[in-house]
């Protein structure tokens, strides 16, 4: 059952938040969908979003600038939270790379995480709440995400091919098992033996893979991102496709950096790929 929190007018369409009951978190939890006009006649392609560390349901739709793309492309837009929220674990939101809006979208394993902090399964969730409530074209979804968010789209779409037609990132985590953020996160979430990492790990799966998405997968990458040398290794997810065959447009950009002025520049870009796929 979903709890409609607000609705506004956007580009002929309509912009909604929602709450509902999850039952892999055992919390309420929101998220924010975009609905075109062509929704209002007919089912149509949807794009689920997943943000970055201390985002929300909002922040996307808030600053990328992408209900404009998707009015024009007939695309649902789909954006879930990045964490639990009201789960009452001690010590949650001290840190701002873990705990509250730091999900990382990896069901965890530890106490007392293991209780609520489940994204990567609220995730594939919301993905079945969505078909069954909303006017979507089941065997057109895709997926995208920025920084924790495109580690998590990579993740969920290399491991859910059958799922998700498209998947794209701007600036992800590429190899979260080798970088600081999720070397504390995945320590925190799912312990200490870093084997149980890799089953998040894009780069990782990558490299085990073969090809599953013939199509292409497209990142895009500010070269003025602060995070970029100590934390996103796009190398690596690179060098992980040419050995899987797995095409890859790595686009590099002199002068941008991590935020949302970034994303709202190439957003267009990103929504016209996956409407093509």
């Amino acid at each position: 059952m979903l709890e409609l929190i607000s609705e506004h007018a956007c580009f002929g369409g309509i912009q909604r938040f929602y709450s509902h009951q999850s039952s892999e978190i055992g919390l309420p939890m929101r998220f924010s969908v975009f609905l075109p006009a062509q929704a209002s006649t007919g089912k149509v392609p949807v794009l689920f979003y997943l943000a970055g560390l201390t985002c929300n349901e909002e922040t996307f739709m808030i600053k990328a600038g992408a209900q404009r793309a998707a009015a024009a492309q007939g695309l649902i837009l789909v954006t879930p939270d990045t964490s639990p929220r009201g789960a009452g674990i001690a010590g949650e939101s001290e840190s701002w790379d873990f705990g509250l809006a730091a999900g990382f979208y990896v069901d965890a394993t530890e106490a007392p995480w293991n209780a609520h902090y489940r994204m990567y399964s609220y995730v594939l969730e919301l993905y079945q709440t969505v078909i069954q409530t909303l006017p979507v074209d089941s065997s057109r979804v895709g997926i995208f995400g920025h920084s924790m968010g495109g580690h998590g789209a990579l993740v969920l779409a290399l491991r859910n091919p059958g799922l998700f037609r498209s998947v794209s990132a701007f600036a992800p985590i590429c190899a979260p098992s080798q970088c600081p953020w999720g070397a504390k996160a995945f320590s925190g979430y799912l312990g200490g033996n870093e084997q149980n990492w890799l089953q998040y790990d894009a780069s990782a799966l990558m490299e085990n893979g073969r090809a599953p998405f013939p199509n292409g997968i497209l990142i895009d990458q500010g070269l003025a991102d602060k995070f970029l040398q100590d934390q996103l290794f796009p190398d690596a997810f690179e060098k992980a496709c040419k050995k899987a065959q797995q095409p890859l447009e790595l686009r590099r950009h002199a002068g941008y950096d991590h935020g949302y002025y970034f994303i709202s520049t190439f957003v267009e870009d990103h929504i016209r790929f996956h409407s093509r796929q």
